[in-house]
């Protein structure tokens, strides 16, 4: 079977969604039903862990059909990412960690420097880091190499909608490294999360396309679709890219083509 395994968990779905900015509780449901997804990422720092009320996504999240990943959103130092992942393991009782560290708040780009440096500690104890990181091949592939579960490039801006805008960083992360690939943030379409998976991601991480879509349960679904047939794109191998056209219809043996006619 074709799953997605991260550390020592597999996945039917390659989409993990978000649980921020939709209109209301139940399409928040609606929608993570409509994506298909398994893994759902919570920003602890905006939730009450001591007592999530009746429409946090921690209390509305049934936990025995959906695995949680706590992140550590709003995180601008190596030290507040570490102290919030500390949290959420002792909240939530895993030890699976989305990891993201900002630089400013206009841009939302990683601090590469805060973000290795958290990585490496948590790594060390025992927690399952995902970092968020810029589309950097070299800065992927420390992750990777330091032991990261997988690695989550940006395809654009967090909440931007502009698509894959780097597709050749991308494949070539893609090379780099052997753990997971999981496109973060930038995807604003159905078509966006295509050309991720045919690109060779493994997974893609998503938010604001859905949550803030016209129709977010039918976005939902379009997303979780577009993966689909991008995977299997991906995996089938598209055809060479060429300048001139070529025939898809053999030429020999066409009438009035043979020596003897």
């Amino acid at each position: 079977m074709d799953v997605l395994k991260i550390a020592d968990r597999t996945f039917n779905s390659r989409l993990i969604m978000g649980t921020s900015r939709y209109p209301d509780p139940q399409t928040l449901l609606d929608s993570l039903e409509a994506g298909g997804a398994e893994l759902i990422t919570v920003a602890i720092r905006r939730v009450n862990l001591e007592d999530p009320d009746d429409e946090s996504p921690l209390g509305l999240i049934d936990r025995k059909k959906y695995q949680i990943l706590p992140n550590t959103a709003g995180c601008y130092t190596a030290k507040e990412a570490v102290l919030t992942a500390h949290l959420a393991r002792e909240a939530l009782g895993t030890h699976w960690i989305k990891l993201e560290v900002i630089g400013d708040d206009e841009t939302l780009f990683p601090d590469v420097p805060e973000l290795l440096k958290a990585a490496e500690e948590l790594i060390h104890e025992g927690f399952v880091v995902m970092p968020y990181s810029n589309d950097d091949p070299i800065t992927c592939k420390k992750l990777a190499d330091m032991g990261c579960a997988a690695v989550m490039p940006l395809g654009a801006p967090i909440g931007s909608g502009m698509g894959i805008r780097n597709p050749y960083n991308l494949m070539i992360i893609r090379d780099l490294i052997d753990v997971p690939l999981i496109v973060d943030a930038g995807v604003g379409t159905a078509s966006d999360a295509a050309v991720a998976m045919e690109l060779g991601v493994d997974g893609v991480l998503l938010n604001t396309a859905v949550a803030q879509a016209k129709h977010p349960v039918e976005m939902a679904r379009a997303m979780k679709l577009a993966i689909e047939a991008g995977r299997l794109a991906y995996r089938a191998g598209r055809i060479p890219r060429r300048l001139y056209a070529t025939a898809s219809s053999p030429l020999e043996g066409l009438i009035g083509t043979e020596p003897n006619d």
